[in-house]
């Protein structure tokens, strides 16, 4: 027998490729998760281009369509709305969301820097609405596994984390002047998109950054300007007008991990780059102990390599192959070895913001975790600019391990 099932109505602001994902993880979690009896129900999604609106009416399924986001959030039969505009937007309509009283899965960063962040975040807990933030790595079964080590003490006390997201979508030097590149409308640049992913993934397996000292750099100064909504930063240009980047291509941290997160005293580095060639989705994170260490790839996502004990007949890591004892692998594939994707991570994410949202466990990463990345980019940037170490509050609130 199943639970009598729970309607909730969905508002998608922006049908890009995230928007899309969103849809689809929505369509998906009765599907995969049915002993929940919660049915989410495309109501009205939002777009500027008419195209798109067409395409979220009649192959993503949403009832009614858009060109004005407030339309979705003044909807009646709304009960949640995913963000997932550009990020210049994000705290407009986040700030937005929480004051109609609709609870919000959001894409990062949550803010062009820590002011629009905390705005959201304000907004999010004087209206009491459930937030989730697209941190979406955190949701793959091997990293879940490897939290539960870390809590467990398998691995000693942690002494030092490496976290390492490193990418090549902008290492053609004639790849467009998208929004991504400009500092009023993205922000910061890798920092913001790759890095919070990082240190995201730091504290949700190990626990929360205290400290951090950073230098950052632009490889490629200058691209091909390119009509805003023409074409994404993909897009190879020969000979355009040629225009400034205005944020950094790569960034390189030290940090300290507040006392407590898996043992006093841990440091670790964190290593992003949106230029870096050859790599297509290198996001890696390595957790070492007194008593053992993990690794964990996304581009090998269904594989954790661990070793246990200091002392081993046979030395080295052993490949541990996904499978239903970790995380939410059962719900995907029934045996070991079969591999889950990057869409499934979503529909995990999906399925732990809408628990949340009707009553149930609030495990979803919420408008806290996303505070919390955007002051670790915040003092990475300020250490950028003059040197120094810089001290990143501890927020209350987050998912971070410990916490």
């Amino acid at each position: 027998m199943f639970p009598e099932i729970r309607n909730v109505g969905v508002g998608l602001i922006s049908v890009g490729w995230m928007g899309k994902l969103h849809a689809k993880a929505y369509t998906q979690l009765p599907l995969v998760y049915p002993e929940l009896g919660i049915r989410p129900r495309l109501v009205i999604a939002a777009d500027t281009e008419p195209g798109r609106i067409d395409y979220a009416k009649d192959v993503l399924g949403f009832a009614e369509g858009t060109t004005d986001y407030r339309e979705v959030l003044a909807h009646p039969e709304v009960d949640v709305v995913s963000i997932c505009a550009p990020n210049f937007l994000h705290a407009e309509i986040g700030i937005a969301a929480a004051k109609a009283g609709k609870h919000f899965w959001v894409e990062k960063p949550v803010g062009r820097g820590i002011e629009e962040t905390e705005a959201v975040r304000s907004a999010a807990i004087e209206a009491g609405v459930h937030s989730s933030i697209g941190f979406n790595y955190r949701h793959a079964p091997a990293v879940e596994h490897a939290r539960e080590l870390v809590a467990k003490g398998k691995l000693g006390r942690i002494t030092n984390v490496r976290a390492e997201f490193m990418a090549g979508y902008s290492a053609e030097p004639n790849g467009a002047l998208s929004w991504r590149f400009n500092r009023a409308l993205a922000g910061s640049g890798v920092l913001g998109d790759l890095f919070s992913h990082a240190a995201d993934l730091c504290q949700y397996v190990v626990g929360p950054i205290s400290a951090i000292t950073a230098l950052t750099s632009t490889i490629h100064t200058e691209r091909p300007k390119v009509a805003m909504g023409q074409s994404t930063h993909f897009a190879v240009i020969q000979g355009g007008e040629m225009g400034q980047v205005e944020n950094e291509d790569y960034a390189a941290a030290l940090v300290r991990f507040a006392a407590g997160a898996g043992g006093e005293g841990a440091v670790g580095t964190i290593e992003s780059s949106r230029v870096a060639v050859g790599r297509d989705c290198g996001y890696r994170i390595e957790v070492y102990g007194t008593e053992g260490s993990l690794k964990w790839d996304f581009e090998r996502m269904n594989e954790l390599q661990v070793v246990l004990g200091r002392k081993n007949d046979e030395q080295g890591y052993t490949t541990v192959i996904g499978s239903p004892r970790y995380g939410d692998y059962s719900r995907f594939q029934p045996g070991p070895g079969c591999a889950m994707g990057f869409d499934d991570l979503k529909v995990i994410e999906a399925k732990k913001f809408l628990v949340a949202v009707t009553g149930g466990e609030q495990l979803n990463s919420n408008i806290h975790d996303a505070a919390s990345a955007a002051a670790i980019v915040s003092a990475a940037e300020a250490s950028a600019a003059d040197g120094q170490w810089k001290m990143v509050p501890v927020l209350g609130g987050t998912t971070a391990a410990g916490a």
